[in-house]
């Protein structure tokens, strides 16, 4: 299948689109307008464009495609969880997560096609890294399945927690923030319902704060550098004394704080001495705590822990006066571990579904 070498306009700021529009004699104001139908219409073509005169509808057609994402599978759970894996315009694959709540939808988003961090217990990073995503890949994610459930409950959270390190593809990261939170012409999610996870690219994080009023969630998984620096080859670069100390500088609005994550790790990281490290570690920082017991898959070496252990842990962290979530992983009788689904199917590819 030969895909279309022009250029998706969901790549332009509107500030660009204005440029572009003005040097080929189009009044710039019709970037707002073009950006509305995209963002807050949902238009599928440029023809649905109505309010736009039909020879400029014509020109958009003739120099811009406005596509969506092809959806290649889904994969649905008993809890209401779904996966969605998407073909990209090259032939790569993306995953995005559709996480069900009380009376609302959280999307987990992907960044990258694959992932350089190399942490160890992670399947997408054993997967490999292709290449980051383009803005209008990333924001396809959110706009198609928005989209798609435009009949049910809303979507209202995005966490950029997917495939890939976000703040490694930090431009287009950027960009599509910008687009998802725009109130006039972009997706109008609430910039306090946007969800930026990393690894620890600690240069990045001062960059972010400045950069975007989104929450950020710092995954940290060990309480020393030696068993961090095991479980997330980041930590030789960026230690945990670094980290730690860019988060307590990290800006946060009032009432907000750092969400860490720690994946508990049967006989790991998930001893009573690694909460109460833990419980030291984070008292100078304004500071929440996700439990995320680890999430098996088939060749991996790590085990999730015991019931009890993972409940003995959040204890000694409550005790410590945190607000402490476990965590459950949805869709666990699906391709639920982050790049599962992506690695199935690449296996059970043909030569011409590629």
């Amino acid at each position: 299948m030969i895909e279309s070498t022009m250029q998706d306009i969901k790549e332009l700021s509107v500030e660009e689109l204005s440029a572009w529009l003005l040097e080929h004699s189009w009044e710039s104001y019709r970037a707002r307008q073009i950006s509305r139908w995209i963002y807050v219409r949902q238009a599928d073509s440029f023809s649905d464009m109505t309010d736009l005169s039909q020879s400029l509808r014509d020109v958009l057609s003739e120099n811009f495609t406005m596509s969506r994402l092809k959806i290649l599978k889904t994969e649905s759970s008993s809890d209401g969880a779904k996966k969605y894996l998407f073909r990209l315009n090259d032939g790569e694959y993306i995953e995005s997560v559709l996480i069900p709540e009380k009376d609302h939808f959280t999307l987990c988003v992907s960044t990258q096609v694959g992932c350089l961090q190399g942490c160890q217990f992670c399947l997408t990073a054993k997967n490999g890294f292709t290449r980051n995503l383009t803005k209008a890949e990333i924001v396809s994610q959110v706009r198609d399945i928005a989209n798609e459930l435009k009949e049910s409950k809303p979507l209202t959270n995005i966490v950029f927690m997917g495939m890939g390190e976000p703040l490694a593809n930090y431009d287009n990261l950027i960009q599509a923030i910008d687009v998802i939170t725009n109130s006039d012409f972009g997706l109008k999610f609430s910039t306090r319902r946007v969800t930026v996870s990393t690894a620890g690219i600690v240069p990045r994080l001062s960059d972010l704060g400045q950069d975007a009023q989104v929450n950020l969630a710092v995954s940290l998984n060990a309480t020393d550098n030696k068993t961090r620096s095991m479980l997330m080859p980041i930590n030789r670069q960026y230690p945990l004394e670094q980290l730690l100390e860019a988060c307590r500088n990290f800006p946060l609005k009032p009432r907000r704080r750092i969400t860490f994550e720690y994946i508990l790790i049967r006989g790991i990281n998930d001893l009573p001495d690694d909460a109460k490290r833990l419980s030291r570690l984070l008292q100078s920082i304004k500071a929440k705590i996700n439990l995320i017991p680890f999430n098996e898959y088939d060749g991996c070496k790590f085990k999730r822990p015991e019931a009890a252990d993972i409940l003995r842990f959040q204890e000694i962290l409550l005790k410590n006066n945190y607000t402490v979530n476990i965590r459950y992983s949805k869709g666990l009788d699906i391709s639920a571990a982050c790049g599962q689904l992506r690695a199935q199917h690449a296996e059970q590819l043909t030569p011409s579904d590629a």
